[in-house]
């Protein structure tokens, strides 16, 4: 279908969503984690929905990095270089913006993403590698996340203002609805203010023009931590964007301590704003209490993420499950020998790449506990790992058990790098009884392979940091249960013994890691490993209870149909 139809309302005209990074190929190294991965699954749903969108990123040519770990876990980087002539396709128009008072020209490529009908939500990633431009500019969209505040901040106005000239020189007039994920491209609010005032004939924005743009504008935060959000001295802002333009943000109450905070413009300029969990709404509405957050849970795409193994199955028992993902509910008629089979596939698959890139060969009968992500103190990724003696226990008690890891640190992330390194360290204690292994270079392709093919995913989160969190979505659409601190989504999706356990008893209490720590091996040892070994039925029940109840409803459509009956459509009376 070409145009959204939700009860009697339809989209008169397209949703621009704009990202700074965008997961959507393995080949294409323009995402750094799981922000860039939800925008590559938010636009493939919107594609099978038939939502009429269109993206807007920046192009990244030496993307994020690779990493390369050495024996003690110590990471390094380099350049993750690909040719965007090789998958993406040059469009024509061009546009320029000014930054620092040059301008600045911008081409564009674009990336079609179909949809299970045939709907296509193209994605434009823009570029100013191009020879009118000096050297400097011409790297402001190579780096993902890399340089200094300076860079960001240039890159942040090629993001929103040139992506609102681009658009318009690809022909988009008008937007139903400008949906900013995340606030690195909050700039995109002060060029829609420009033009409002151009067409008004005023030659700076009153409220008539604040308005017009609160109007048009959807914001989702995903970080319930202060220190996370994009903040840029007003000084800095002011040779970037020159004195004009701050004093039109400061006139709009868009600054505040001296600081341009993207989250603070992007909250103050937008309709409707949401968190990515109902804990990270009201997390959210603690941190910034004079704005209405709503809460719309991430989910992940099921076509995608489920692996071969398991879209078979889902083919052979549920035919309509690429088209509605709400039918992932009905997985509680498949037989459990068959989910079986489905993830013995899957964890094969796993063990032979983890065999092909670290030359460490698994057991495909051991219980396989899988910890990927990005590699960031608040995750501690350590815990699992703090107390080497009690897993030698749980290991002689109630069975072998082998881990996986994985996880880039961000290459200013000293604390991050070093906790890469404690998880090698203390993996080597422990390496005679329980094989560990970190497989570098964390990407799509190895996400989806481990998410897949564990046997229980492990995530420990410190209380309330983890907003939302995917990875264990993508293991639930394969039959893969979590045991995880009740934080983000696993508020929602935990039932206790039915689709995973829990680490610590309750979501409002604050993180004490010795407790969590105590909870994590105590569930191992008494109720996983037990079950998973003495009682295959009942591990596989659990299986199949994780597809039914969370792969139906953590899933990419049922959020973007969220957004649309919530965020996009919305009427002027609603404002």
């Amino acid at each position: 279908m070409s145009d959204y139809h939700s009860g009697t309302q339809q989209a008169p005209s397209p949703i621009a969503y704009f990202t700074m990074e965008a997961g959507i190929d393995p080949g294409m190294p323009t995402y750094s984690g799981g922000l860039g991965v939800l925008a590559g699954d938010t636009l493939r749903a919107a594609a099978d929905l038939g939502v009429p969108m269109v993206a807007v990123t920046l192009l990244h040519r030496k993307g994020y990095f690779r990493q390369h770990l050495d024996a003690s876990g110590s990471q390094s980087e380099s350049p993750s270089e690909w040719s965007p002539e090789q998958v993406l396709i040059p469009v024509e128009p061009r546009a320029t913006v000014a930054v620092e008072g040059r301008t600045v020209a911008l081409r564009t490529w674009r990336y079609d993403v179909k949809g299970i009908g045939g709907h296509v939500v193209p994605i434009f990633f823009l570029d100013t590698s191009l020879p009118e431009n000096s050297n400097w500019d011409r790297e402001l969209t190579d780096h993902l996340y890399g340089r200094d505040d300076h860079y960001r901040l240039c890159q942040e106005v090629v993001l929103g203002m040139g992506g609102v000239a681009m658009l318009r020189a690809l022909g988009y007039v008008e937007m139903q609805s400008y949906h900013m994920n995340e606030g690195h491209s909050a700039l995109l609010t002060l060029a829609l203010l420009e033009e409002y005032s151009r067409k008004a004939g005023r030659p700076a924005p009153t409220g008539v023009e604040t308005e017009a743009v609160r109007y048009r504008c959807v914001f989702t935060t995903h970080t319930p931590v202060p220190a996370g959000h994009d903040k840029f001295s007003l000084d800095l802002a002011r040779q970037v964007l020159g004195e004009k333009r701050v004093d039109t943000l400061i006139s709009a109450e868009c600054c505040a301590d001296g600081m341009l905070n993207m989250t603070h413009l992007a909250l103050s300029l937008s309709r409707y704003v949401n968190g990515v969990a109902m804990r990270h709404g009201q997390i959210s509405r603690d941190m910034y209490p004079t704005y209405p957050v709503n809460s719309i849970t991430n989910g992940v795409h099921a076509g995608t993420w489920a692996a071969a193994s398991f879209q078979r199955l889902y083919d052979s028992y549920i035919p309509e499950w690429r088209r509605d993902y709400n039918y992932l509910r009905y997985a509680i008629t498949i037989q459990r020998d068959e989910i079986r089979q489905a993830h013995a596939e899957a964890k094969r698959n796993l063990l032979a790449e983890v065999e092909r890139r670290a030359g460490v060969r698994l057991d495909q009968s051991v219980m396989t506990l899988g910890f990927a992500r990005r590699a960031s103190t608040y995750k501690r990724a350590d815990l699992l790992l703090s107390n080497p003696d009690r897993l030698r226990r749980i290991v002689r008690q109630a069975g072998p058990l082998q881990i996986i890891y994985g996880g880039k640190a961000h290459p200013r992330d000293e604390g991050g790098k070093d906790l890469i390194r404690r998880v090698v360290q203390a993996a080597a204690t422990v390496k005679d009884q329980i094989p560990i292994v970190y497989l570098e270079d964390y990407d799509m392709a190895l996400g989806h392979l481990v998410s897949s093919g564990v046997d229980l995913w492990v995530n420990t989160p410190q209380k309330p940091q983890e907003a939302s969190g995917t990875s264990g979505m993508k293991a639930a659409l394969n039959g893969v249960p979590s045991l995880s601190v009740l934080d983000g989504w696993w508020i929602e999706g935990h039932l206790e013994g039915v689709t995973g356990w829990s680490i610590g008893d309750s979501w409002r209490t604050a993180s004490d890691s010795a407790i969590e720590a105590t909870s994590l091996y105590d569930k191992l040892e008494y109720l996983i490993l037990p079950t998973f070994y003495k009682r295959p039925d009942a591990f596989a029940e659990i299986m199949r209870y994780a597809i039914a109840l969370n792969g139906s409803f953590f899933n990419a459509q049922r959020m973007v149909d969220q957004y649309v009956k919530n965020a996009y459509l919305h009427s002027a009376d609603d404002v």
